[in-house]
């Protein structure tokens, strides 16, 4: 069914074992379109689900991020690292509002004896991502193939690790369903460190694209690193990342290439695996 989290979840549904909340956007361009709305989605959407968890007294899995970080100070990030984040920049409606969501979720689960899972999600890409959705590897993947100018901003020189989604979520089923103690948020993400400008030069080699890159202003509040520690989760769930970056990158440009050419969409370049 199609709901708006924001309002109460209708009395009729179903009773559910476990609850999952992934919603919110997680792009910038996405999740500043309505700020407002993006901060109550984090606070009221999350408490309505989390009433609907305790009627049911199911297991309620909470999907946070790496930008509760913000521009980090301390590398790589582990989950007792409090982050640098600015409260009242362009992007602190999400990651003030995932911040006070973690908090929620925590209290709630002790006031009501819920058990509770946090994870925090860093870059993650694959098949069916949106071609607009405004994240790195889409856009990229997107101008590569049009033949279009490569929009980088800042130096390139920044960093990110990227975490194929069948990755994320074997790493999502395997934190909800053990039943082990799990004490707070657990990092999911792939701890590869790749460079803004090494990830486009990969993408452009891959597609057999001649788009050229180009440089804009970095974004303000734009995170210098990232890179999860997942001994965490390394130990606790004996999860780690499977997927080369490589073969992940194969996988999601096929996929757009597919998706351009159902809708009429035509690519200039040719796909190298």
């Amino acid at each position: 069914m199609e709901h708006d989290i924001n309002t109460p979840l209708p009395e009729d549904l179903p009773e559910v074992q476990q609850v999952y909340n992934l919603a919110c956007p997680a792009s910038p361009v996405h999740y500043q379109y309505d700020r407002v709305k993006t901060a109550l989605t984090c606070s009221l959407g999350t408490l309505n689900l989390l009433n609907k968890a305790a009627r049911d007294k199911a297991r309620f899995f909470q999907a946070s991020t790496s930008e509760i970080y913000g521009d980090p100070e301390v590398h790589p990030q582990t989950e007792s690292y409090r982050g640098n984040v600015n409260t009242v920049g362009p992007r602190s409606c999400y990651d003030e509002g995932k911040r006070f969501a973690e908090t929620l979720v925590t209290d709630f689960g002790v006031q009501h004896g819920l058990t509770t899972r946090i994870v925090r999600i860093f870059n993650t890409y694959g098949p069916r991502m949106h071609p607009d959705d405004g994240r790195v590897v889409s856009n990229f993947i997107v101008q590569a193939l049009m033949g279009e100018d490569i929009t980088i901003y800042g130096s390139g020189e920044q960093t990110r690790s990227f975490c194929f989604v069948d990755d994320l979520v074997e790493g999502f089923i395997r934190l909800m369903n053990t039943n082990d103690g799990i004490d707070g948020p657990v990092n999911i993400g792939n701890p590869q460190e790749t460079t803004v400008n090494q990830l486009a030069e990969q993408i452009l080699q891959m597609a057999g694209s001649r788009s050229r890159i180009v440089h804009h202003p970095l974004p303000v509040d734009d995170p210098r690193r990232r890179k999860p520690d997942i001994s965490r989760a390394l130990q606790q769930l004996n999860w780690s990342p499977q997927v080369p970056l490589q073969d992940g990158l194969a996988r999601t440009i096929a996929y757009f290439m597919d998706e351009m050419s159902r809708s009429g969409r035509k690519s200039t370049n040719a796909f190298a695996s």
